[in-house]
């Protein structure tokens, strides 16, 4: 494995170093942004609330202009150092807001740098390396970010135990920012099929291939029972978990899809890229089912959880090949917009109706849900996408 990772072009390596450090700058900063919010801006979770759901929302929506706009231009790189450049600069400065409102602003700025670069930035991975190492590829970029998401919180925690204050810390993010644009800034911009002239910025999905549509439909229902990831953490603190512990079982489930991602993703060049989905989303439906049954004992959540980092390095790379796969070069931004948007805006739909059923029935009921999504959409994927035999 170690030898087709290093054959991997330049590109590749200086986005997935890009992912990383932008991670941990990024991880560094949310877990402590409810804290900051209360105990120094003294706002409650209705701020908290208004800032994550209008950040997310635009970032989903700016996702796919940015996409349309890298197909126009036939250049993605623009977009994607803008969009590092403008969370570099927004992430520290929160440590000098004195009221919520400007942290709000300055968390929408973070999230519209996210927007801007995520589409153009993975059309440009996949522009950089042939069909036959893009799930290779998707992997080392997504290993490398969960280890972003590893090394943030180990070092807030390691920083915060030296006694450095909350402000300090949050202002400090200013460094993996700057290191972050600069790798950008030299990353080189791959050859894509220009347009003969001109094109509309149409955001229609009839632009694209039926059986990219299709899959975006899959996508959509299982995204329907892929809430938040708070609440499998809820679960564990419920079946007896020390709250001193639930960050450590987090981080097992990253340190597992940062080692794994590489090599499953990598799988899904030679054995296809709707097997290796669909096995990880079995392995999702069985994990929600599991947990949602068990409701007492901690022993087996952290053998779980590592199991649940194999369903995210399984999926997370071979998700986005898939994408270009489907999808025709010259709309490969168009194609990572619209994938990125439906993931994004399905996650609120699926939060609150995933909280709904929990308190109204019992958890089992949320879990049965998002397992019973995962299992139809297990079937849907290899019936619509994978069923004419050109597994990618």
């Amino acid at each position: 494995m170690l030898k087709p990772l290093l054959a991997l072009p330049r590109t590749v390596w200086l986005l997935g170093w890009v992912s990383l450090l932008n991670d941990a700058a990024s991880d560094l900063v949310y877990p402590l942004l409810p804290i900051y919010l209360s105990s120094v801006l003294l706002a409650g979770p209705k701020a908290l609330g208004l800032i994550e759901g209008i950040a997310e929302t635009v970032g989903s929506l700016l996702k796919l202009a940015s996409g349309l706009l890298a197909d126009r231009l036939a250049r993605s790189k623009p977009l994607v150092v803008g969009g590092y450049a403008l969370a570099a600069f927004s992430r520290p400065l929160i440590a000098l807001a004195s009221v919520w409102p400007v942290v709000l602003a300055l968390r929408f700025m973070d999230r519209v740098g996210k927007g801007l670069r995520s589409s153009p930035r993975d059309a440009m991975l996949a522009a950089s390396v042939d069909s036959g190492r893009r799930g290779l590829a998707f992997g080392l970029q997504r290993g490398m970010d969960n280890a972003g998401a590893v090394i943030g919180p180990l070092a807030a925690w390691l920083l915060l135990e030296q006694g450095l204050a909350v402000r300090d810390l949050i202002f400090w993010t200013a460094l993996p920012g700057v290191l972050t644009v600069a790798l950008a800034a030299i990353v080189a911009e791959p050859d894509r099929p220009r347009p003969s002239s001109p094109r509309p910025l149409d955001w229609s999905p009839a632009l694209l291939p039926r059986r990219f549509r299709r899959y975006l439909l899959v996508l959509a229902l299982f995204s329907l029972g892929n809430s938040s990831n708070m609440f499998l953490l809820l679960q564990a603190r419920a079946m007896g978990l020390p709250e001193a512990q639930i960050p450590l079982l987090w981080g097992l489930t990253s340190l597992t899809a940062t080692l794994f991602s590489p090599v499953l993703a990598g799988w899904s060049d030679r054995l296809g890229r709707v097997r290796l989905i669909g096995a990880g989303w079995i392995i999702y439906g069985l994990f929600y089912l599991g947990l949602g049954t068990h409701d007492n004992g901690t022993a087996a959540l952290w053998p779980a959880f590592a199991v649940y980092g194999l369903f995210l390095a399984a999926t997370e790379g071979a998700e986005k090949a898939l994408v270009a796969d489907l999808a025709p070069p010259e709309l490969l931004g168009t194609a990572y917009g619209w994938f990125h948007l439906i993931t994004g805006l399905t996650l609120l739909p699926a939060s609150v109706l995933f909280g709904w059923l929990w308190e109204r029935f019992a958890p089992l009921a949320a879990f049965g849900w998002a397992s019973g999504c995962a299992f139809a959409a297990v079937l849907l994927l290899w019936l619509w996408v994978g069923s004419d035999g050109r597994d990618q």
